[in-house]
């Protein structure tokens, strides 16, 4: 008799679900203090993300009876980076456009300074800054956010898995 195998899509979901929104209350935290450019503090983000991945596979393993192989620990960190990036940017678009619309420009200003402290000429800067503000729009902040998790969750995810699999014995 087979025993079917738990989806990875559920813990992988639940825990993006998670990882999700205590970035987005972090991010919040940080956007209300504008601190959101600091380096340091943005920085926290990616343990937010590791503690989604590794509990999502970790719950995935507990309810595979021990078991995860590679490849399922791979789907699962994807998923949970992608759900984790959508609903980020979502937040991240709905906070700068309708409860902090200077935000952004800001955040734009300040990086101007750096720049020109920085020694870049007036044409450098206003083309970056160009480049810039045709991003501004929610289709780019939320899939850009989604493909930007994606591709860290996925790289993360290539450690952690490595770390936490178990594969089932194969005669067993």
């Amino acid at each position: 008799m087979t025993e079917t195998q738990p989806s990875v899509t559920s813990s992988a979901i639940k825990y993006g679900l998670i990882s999700a929104l205590i970035g987005i209350v972090y991010m919040l935290i940080l956007y209300v203090t504008d601190k959101g450019d600091n380096i340091a503090l943005s920085s926290v983000i990616y343990i937010i993300i590791i503690l989604g991945i590794y509990l999502g596979m970790k719950e995935y393993k507990s309810i595979n009876n021990g078991y995860m192989s590679y490849g399922q620990g791979l789907g699962i960190g994807s998923i949970v980076s992608v759900v984790f990036g959508l609903l980020l940017g979502a937040a991240t678009w709905v906070y700068t456009t309708f409860i902090d619309s200077g935000y952004t420009q800001r955040v734009l200003e300040r990086q101007r300074e750096k720049f020109l402290d920085s020694g870049m000429t007036d044409e450098q800067i206003d083309r970056i800054m160009a480049s810039a503000e045709a991003a501004q729009g929610p289709l780019m902040a939320i899939l850009g956010s989604a493909l930007l998790y994606l591709i860290v969750g996925f790289l993360l995810s290539l450690i952690i898995s490595a770390i936490v699999k178990n594969n089932r014995p194969e005669f067993e």
